[in-house]
């Protein structure tokens, strides 16, 4: 690992978390069990489903020291891929909560919540955000791109079993690419409510993919101006249309949608 790497990042200005400190257990390769197409990291160079340490959790707290006495909203763990990758994820969760008393916020892909060791690191979080985007199993190859063994039946399984257990603010992002045909927005209304998430996220692709893996795109990378590298501006989803389907949601499920800042102003 690079001696220059940092587990830690930001603060970022985050539109749905507020001032968030990044944690990064995945180290400075991308590594995920997706490769979704409108992925901020650019395609992702490690490709797997196989948990791992990728970074101690030493480092982790070394890291962590030099941001005290963390001046923020949240502490998120996202960073370079997927967190629950990391096979020491709950240890480094305890040992955020150890130092801090911030709340703590997964982003997770959904992937691995069949692992039972995963749902447990997570039951520690004061909230989960979990990515929900393909309402059909050709969806999921189409979107997310997920590594082989991974399938839409396990992953809405395993979002089923942490919702079943979890405690804290349970999320659900979904990211539309392009508009939703009619039997998309009823079959994602119909699972919804079988789901009863606190709340929704409801997202089009406002920040750009690098062409290249840059460690940067961990964090806010949507301004053109500070952006030293090549990227690739994808298309968006009207707001009216992301706002007419978040409306239909909320009417028939009664839960809160929130939709993303639209342009430069979205943050992870």
């Amino acid at each position: 690992m690079s001696d220059t790497f940092s587990s830690v990042y930001g603060p970022v200005s985050s539109w749905r978390y507020g001032k968030s400190l990044g944690i990064d257990l995945l180290g400075p390769v991308s590594t995920c069990s997706f490769n979704c197409a409108y992925c901020q990291l650019g395609d992702i160079q490690n490709r797997t489903a196989q948990r791992q340490v990728f970074v101690p959790t030493e480092k982790l707290l070394g890291d962590l020291q030099a941001f005290a006495p963390w001046d923020v909203d949240v502490i998120t763990f996202s960073g370079n891929g997927e967190p629950t990758l990391a096979l020491n994820l709950g240890e480094a969760i305890d040992a955020v909560k150890a130092l801090t008393d911030k709340p703590v916020v997964v982003l997770t892909n959904a992937t691995l919540l069949g692992d039972l060791e995963v749902r447990q690191a997570l039951l520690k979080t004061d909230r989960v955000a979990a990515k929900f985007d393909a309402v059909f199993a050709s969806d999921l190859q189409r979107i997310n791109r997920p590594v082989f063994g991974i399938n839409w039946q396990s992953i809405w399984a395993g979002l089923q079993e942490l919702r079943q257990d979890y405690n804290g603010v349970f999320e659900i992002q979904t990211m539309l690419l392009s508009e939703w045909t009619e039997e998309q927005q009823a079959e994602y209304i119909r699972l919804i409510n079988l789901l009863q998430p606190d709340t929704i996220q409801l997202n089009t692709p406002t920040r750009p993919k690098p062409v290249t893996p840059h460690l940067e795109t961990r964090g806010n990378h949507s301004d053109a101006a500070s952006r030293p590298y090549e990227v690739r501006v994808l298309k968006q989803v009207p707001f009216e249309v992301l706002e007419q389907i978040a409306s239909r949601i909320h009417t028939e499920t009664h839960i809160p949608v929130r939709l993303a800042p639209t342009k430069s102003r979205v943050s992870r």
